[in-house]
């Protein structure tokens, strides 16, 4: 469970385990939370309290399989995923979207009806490579489960900044969640720095045999952005006045390869948010793993490992003669 008053000035002291005593709706990681937060919270908390009595009637099907599929999933004692695997058709047949657990580019093109000859994934190891990293973070528990609102500050972004609308494909990979985006780098230039809504985004092709890409017109889109120029750590204290981040991504990073990262691996090790980053090949992860171990003077918490959702596009003319993709490895502290 998520801390309600998650997104305050002040950071979360823990888990959310302290329930509001009158309605047990919502929980909080502290009373200070607890307290800040009823100014917000009373607006709800008799209408949570009556919606709440009809969780029996909610629950109440016929079927054998029900406590698991209602209360043990609600609890988090079951997942989507867990559940669908018991039955022995998690991710078979047409059973495929009843959970958001993508495993591939193989699985993905299905899902969002692709054909495999589209290059859609020479764009789309963008977005693909936040959910991957934001499914990681989950599972090793660095991030809650579930949750409304996304917060990621994305380091070092380059081409990125060129193809913001395929960010907008998180809007089908977290349904139903708020997701902001910092981009946060030296290459983004000062008068560039602003917010951005993005839509919907992914490939199809045409009658003709030509590729096309759409976005979606829907305005509510859930994702948005903001641009920011500089090194984080000389950024962070401004972009976080109001809201912290539950993630950092840093695509692509190069850690041993510039200096300026040492400042902002102490900003991360300080604030002891989770960071994933990744890099074209697996001796560059090496390399950074060192790094990042000797600053933080912590193994890592996320091993380094294949990013299934890796650019398929070699690198041409890397430093090694060894095989090179965008976003081709994972780790993290």
């Amino acid at each position: 469970m998520e801390c309600a008053a998650k997104g305050i000035r002040r950071q979360c002291s823990g888990t959310a385990n302290r329930p509001c005593d009158s309605c047990g709706a919502v929980y909080y990681c502290s009373n200070s939370h607890q307290i800040s937060h009823w100014s917000v919270h009373k607006e709800e908390c008799g209408r949570l309290k009556k919606q709440l009595f009809c969780v029996e009637l909610l629950n109440d099907f016929p079927f054998t399989f029900c406590q698991v599929a209602t209360d043990k999933l609600y609890e988090k004692v079951e997942t989507r995923c867990s559940f669908l695997d018991t039955f022995g058709i998690h991710r078979v047949g047409i059973w495929l979207c009843e959970c958001s657990c993508l495993s591939c580019w193989k699985d993905y093109y299905e899902w969002r009806g692709i054909p495999l000859d589209s290059p859609a994934t020479l764009l789309l190891h963008w977005p693909l490579t936040i959910y991957q990293a934001v499914q990681l973070a989950s599972a090793r528990q660095l991030i809650s489960e579930t949750m409304d609102e996304l917060c990621i500050h994305y380091l070092g972004p380059e081409r990125e900044l060129y193809q913001l609308s395929v960010f907008g494909e998180l809007h089908a990979l977290f349904p139903g969640v708020q997701v902001h985006i910092d981009f946060i780098g030296p290459a983004v230039s000062h008068d560039r720095s602003s917010c951005y809504v993005a839509k919907e985004f992914f490939f199809c092709k045409s009658g003709n045999g030509e590729f096309s890409s759409y976005t979606t017109t829907d305005n509510s889109s859930a994702i948005t952005s903001s641009l920011h120029s500089g090194y984080y750590h000389d950024r962070y204290r401004d972009i976080t006045k109001e809201f912290l981040p539950d993630l950092i991504i840093a695509p692509n990073a190069g850690i041993a390869a510039y200096k300026s990262w040492s400042a902002t691996i102490e900003l991360i090790r300080e604030i002891e948010i989770p960071a994933i980053f990744s890099d074209y090949c697996e001796e560059a992860c090496h390399l950074a793993a060192n790094c990042l171990t000797s600053v933080t003077g912590s193994p890592l918490t996320l091993p380094v490992q294949l990013n299934p959702f890796r650019q398929p596009l070699a690198i041409e003319d890397s430093a090694l003669l060894i095989p090179c993709y965008s976003n081709c490895f994972l780790f993290g502290i």
